[in-house]
């Protein structure tokens, strides 16, 4: 019987879904594992081969944790909300959730495209997900619970004393008993009233006053604002000042935006890092982001006005160097306290800075820009005035949206001081700020009335004294963490399940969710700048409009995989979000696999959204995924053809793309562009070049054209990596592309062989590279056990590699050796009875005991290579015994599935059972040698080997060396001085 992959597989995967096999227990006597992988947005471009990456690695480790007796929970779902699907929306017309559904099952879109789907691509994976458990964010049965999840939001705040999310209805009890004088929570809120103040405030200012207090709230914010996409960007979806998708410009804008209240949970989310297994990175990439900060905050009184200017400072210690402030551009103060002087260049700063993003403003440390206001605050120490200053560099979102700025101790303050010609005061004892600010938290504090003269320790603690005594500020503990903005004018996310009477928003009731997406006759913003969902009409919302409209906005896309990991485990609740039994016997995720680049979003996020369920007692744990491994990225290997051209030094930039250029007052004639091309071994030299332009120009220059030409340039035109094997071009394929028609009637300058060599670039995988490759394509040729192997073969899971498919025959090789361990060339069965020969047994514990150990250590790239040095050992030993390969196969099985359940069979046992097997027990008797080879030495030096049995005592192995012919010679008839045996390792005769 031959390795007919194609057929095996096919027949496996019809197996297993047809039984269930992967389907996962709710209440089982077995421990409980939960595997997840990150789940993948459903794009027209379907998977490439990086995207399995991390799917593998879960499957073999589920697997393996199956074997070992535990009951498995892996599932799989799509993250089906998002821009892409919007953006192909509004090009085709066609409805988002269509092409969603096309895209996850497969078909044909409305352009004729032939679109493979998601299922069908991970399905021919053979990956042991539990499809029962399927869920879409973009489902409204999904959906539905996310809304609710929501309304928790908005009805909770965070009560500071007992330090977790308490329900909103217990405040408002509180404000009508005492008003705020006694809560303690997180807000923005900074007036205070009595309960009969309260009473007094109308429905309106109530909630206006409650909005400052809950989670989920509606506040005025700058945000990340695209024109082009109609809609509101987090700052990891801005890549350069650009929009990550469309590449389209982002400015700043005032908006009212839903929000969540995220920074009441820094501490805790701080805190609860220590509790996790992942990586330092990841870890070190969410402290720096919630950014915790000890100082104080401090009060600047602006003069000529009533106005005080609150500034968060970590060096307290250094106020007496306080020499300008700078505001940001959006501070709610600035064009108040701007001086008539100054109204016209403050505005025109205002206007250049709102066209970049935060991120850009907050990277861009060379460039320094601000502008006086005209204006001046009192130092609240020495009372001396101090400038006021705009800046780009501070940013209204972050802290007070202003600094108190001290060049001396700070090197940007420092920067904008020397640019700007203000003064630098220096307040550190015997240091030199004439080059640089001095940012060390070292040293003794100067010029600084009853700070100076003291280290700088002890000078932020009296500082901060001071600034309480005196009333102008107080001792704080900051974080960098924002609260997030949680709407985006967006139409394909899931709809708020809020409405609006008379301007004041209101709930929908949990007996109406879900709040369904309304059709609208666009998917644009309306004329008047509104979010799409402006244009449903009051029939389009249906049974679900209340009051005077419902809310325009949508959530963005990290709501709905803040809480998937929750559904997977209750997928068909209609009463619950998960059930309480189900959610006590699985908790939170054991193993979660998935990439780095979501570590300040949707990895932070999630456990915000479990720490507040948590809270609510929803959930037993507060923390969502226990351990994290972060796969690296699988790299496109990009090919291209080139064309040469040169690079002429040059003063004029105007003739950058002329065909001569003046050099000495008269023209240089260059060689004529031609539709050549040059196999990569081809290209001409520079010499050549030169040699070429100097016969064209005879007596054009004194000295060599070297002086002049600075290198050749090659014109690089990307072609398809499916018209390539080996960088060796198909021109003829190529050629009849239309994509690629440029080739059609060139030259093409072979190598001496008569092929075409391409070169090559590694980065990341696009469509637009024309580098993609598609798993399809793969296990068509080769199978999905070779691609599963062959991925993992690449090299260490959490690495970034490019890929190259020159390896993947060697992959494929081993697997039909492996299959001949059972059936031979000839396809005749060849596994026979009997007892194993040692040789075998410790070829087969060996491999037992690497392979466990790699998984333990998900290092499944030596796995595989564990696996190769096993097959040739037993087919060097030309091992037939069946209770060898049965157990190589029960080894093998996690890695290569399909072949492995086809053996199963052939062996005599019950189809569909290879992966119920208990993993192999490794029994280290199997690993020892009946003899030890000595290395036998005379005064240290090694003289000769002998072989002797392990069970000799040390006087029986002295006598057997002794009386070996070799040590006889050496011994010459004298008696040796010592016999020095370490049994097991040595023997040294000194004589």
């Amino acid at each position: 019987m031959e390795y007919n992959f194609r057929e095996i597989e096919a027949n496996w995967r019809e197996f297993w879904a047809k039984n269930k096999t992967f389907a996962a227990k709710d209440h089982s006597d077995l421990p409980k594992y939960y595997v997840l992988d990150m789940f993948p947005y459903p794009s027209g471009a379907g998977l490439h081969v990086g995207h399995p990456l991390g799917y593998i690695a879960s499957d073999i480790f589920s697997r393996y944790k199956r074997a070992q007796g535990y009951n498995v929970l892996h599932p799989m779902g799509y993250d089906s909300f998002g821009l892409p699907a919007e953006q192909y929306a509004i090009q085709t017309g066609q409805h988002p959730r269509i092409t969603t559904k096309t895209n996850i099952e497969g078909g044909v879109d409305n352009q004729g495209n032939k679109i493979a789907g998601y299922r069908n691509q991970l399905d021919i994976m053979g990956f042991s997900f539990d499809w029962d458990r399927e869920v879409r964010t973009s489902s409204p049965e999904y959906y539905k619970w996310t809304q609710w999840i929501f309304k928790q939001l908005f009805n909770s705040y965070y009560d500071e004393t007992q330090d977790k999310a308490v329900a909103v209805s217990d405040l408002i009890a509180e404000f009508e008993a005492n008003g705020n004088a006694n809560v303690k929570a997180t807000t923005d809120y900074e007036g205070s009233f009595s309960a009969s103040e309260w009473k007094a405030y109308s429905e309106k200012e109530k909630e206006a006053c409650l909005q400052e207090y809950r989670l989920a709230f509606l506040a005025d914010s700058w945000v990340n604002w695209c024109p082009a996409l109609g809609t509101v960007l987090a700052n990891d979806e801005i890549v350069n000042g650009k929009s990550e998708r469309g590449n389209h410009p982002v400015e700043q804008k005032l908006m009212r935006q839903w929000s969540m209240r995220i920074k009441a949970y820094a501490e805790r989310l701080l805190t609860g890092l220590e509790t996790l297994d992942w990586t330092d990175s990841i870890k070190d990439i969410q402290r720096n982001w919630i950014g915790k900060s000890i100082g104080a905050s401090v009060q600047f009184a602006v003069d000529d006005s009533d106005k005080k200017i609150e500034v968060f400072t970590t060096r307290p210690d250094t106020i007496y160097g306080v020499s300008f402030m700078v505001l940001a551009p959006e501070h709610p103060y600035v064009d108040e306290i701007t001086t008539s002087e100054f109204k016209s260049e403050v505005e025109n700063y205002k206007a250049t800075a709102s066209l970049k993003s935060e991120r850009d403003r907050q990277a861009d440390v060379k460039n320094i820009s601000g502008q006086f206001t005209g204006a001046y605050a009192i130092h609240p120490f020495s009372g001396e005035k101090v400038q006021i200053w705009i800046g780009d560099y501070v940013l209204a979102s972050y802290g007070t949206g202003a600094v108190m700025a001290v060049p001396c101790g700070d090197q940007r303050d420092w920067d904008f001081a020397k640019h700007f010609e203000i003064e630098i005061i220096n307040i550190f004892e015997g240091v030199d700020i004439s080059e640089g600010a001095h940012t060390e938290k070292e040293g003794t504090i100067a010029n600084s009335d009853f700070l100076s003269g003291l280290k700088v320790k002890k000078a932020m603690k009296l500082a901060i004294y001071e600034i309480e005594t005196r009333g102008f500020g107080k001792g704080k503990t900051n974080y960098r963490l924002r609260d997030a903005v949680f709407s985006r004018q967006r139409y394909w996310g899931e709809p708020f399940p809020v409405y609006y009477k008379n301007d004041i928003p209101y709930l929908v009731d949990d007996a109406n969710l879900p709040v369904t997406l309304p059709d609208v006759d666009k998917y644009l913003p309306t004329e008047e700048g509104e979010p799409p969902l402006a244009r449903a009409t009051q029939e389009a919302w249906g049974d679900d409009f209340a009051g005077d409209r419902m809310d325009f906005n949508t959530m963005p896309g990290w709501a709905g995989s803040s809480w998937y990991f929750l559904r997977y485990m209750d997928p068909h609740n209609e009463n619950e979000f998960v059930s309480k039994e189900k959610v006590e016997y699985w908790k939170n995720v054991d193993l979660y696999i998935g990439g780095a680049e979501h570590a300040t979003g949707h990895l932070l996020y999630s456990r915000f959204w479990t720490k507040f369920l948590h809270d609510l007692g929803h959930l037993p744990f507060d923390e969502p995924f226990q351990k994290m491994i972060n796969q690296g990225m699988i790299l496109g290997r990009s090919s291209f053809v080139y064309k040469k051209t040169l690079s002429i030094k040059t003063s004029d930039k105007n003739t950058k793309n002329r065909k001569a250029i003046t050099l000495k007052d008269s023209p240089l004639i260059l060689p004529k562009d031609t539709n050549t091309f040059y196999s990569f071994n081809k290209i001409p030299s520079k010499e050549a070049l030169i040699e070429e332009i100097e016969k064209l120009n005879p007596g054009h220059i004194s000295g060599s054209f070297n002086d002049y030409i600075d290198e050749i340039c090659l014109t690089p035109f990307r072609v398809a990596i499916k018209y390539i094997e080996n960088d060796v071009l198909d021109i003829e394929a190529a050629s009849s592309d239309p994509i690629f028609d440029f080739l059609q009637g060139a030259e093409f300058i072979f190598e001496d062989d008569g092929t075409y060599i391409c070169g090559h670039e590694v980065e990341k995988m696009s469509k637009s590279k024309y580098n993609v490759q598609t798993p399809d394509e793969l296990v068509e040729k080769f199978g999905a056990d070779t691609l599963r192997m062959y991925e993992m073969f690449l090299g260490p899971l959490e690495q970034s590699k490019p890929w190259d498919t020159q390896g993947i025959n060697g992959v494929h090789n081993f697997l039909r050796k492996a299959w001949r361990l059972v059936h031979n060339r000839d396809g005749d069965f060849i596994v026979t009875e009997g007892e194993p020969t040692k040789e075998a047994l410790k070829t087969l514990h060996k491999t037992i005991k690497k392979v466990g150990d790699d998984l333990d250590r998900f290092s499944f790239n030596t796995g595989v290579s564990n696996f190769m040095i096993c097959v040739n050992e037993l087919t060097e030993q030309k091992c037939t015994n069946k209770a060898i390969i049965e157990q190589f196969v029960v080894l093998l099985s996690s890695y290569a599935p399909h072949m492995c359940e086809e053996l199963w069979v052939i062996l005599g046992n019950e189809a569909g059972t290879v992966g119920t097997q208990p993993f192999p027990t490794f029994n280290p008797d199997h690993l020892i040698e009946a003899n030890h080879k000595y290395p036998v030495s005379f005064n240290g030096k090694m003289r000769f080997m002998l072989e002797l049995p392990r069970t000799l005592s040390k006087e029986e192995i002295e006598k057997e060396v002794l009386a070996h012919e070799i040590a006889q010679k050496w011994l010459d008839g004298k008696a040796p001085k010592k016999v020095i045996v370490v049994p097991g390792r040595i023997v040294n005769v000194v004589i």
